[in-house]
């Protein structure tokens, strides 16, 4: 399984990203695509965590916001 994200552009420029949780499967030798749960409209930013977290566990990379980290410092700091 994976996240799928589609990109809409509207005739003003505006772009919305929908997401959701796709399979694929093969029936009949043909691979289908299924989705398994719809997300919704996310965020430009969002994109990377939301497939990050839907990875294989043994590559899953450790993303974390520049915020997270000068918290983490000040906490380790005290």
């Amino acid at each position: 399984m994976f996240v799928k994200v589609i990109e809409k552009t509207f005739k003003n420029g505006n772009k919305h990203y929908y997401a959701s949780i796709v399979e694929n499967k093969k029936i009949k030798g043909k691979v289908v695509q299924t989705v398994k749960a719809y997300i919704g409209a996310v965020d430009e930013d969002q994109i990377p965590y939301l497939k990050a977290a839907y990875m294989n566990k043994e590559i899953r990379p450790k993303l974390i916001y520049q915020d997270d980290v000068n918290v983490h410092k000040l906490q380790d700091s005290q």
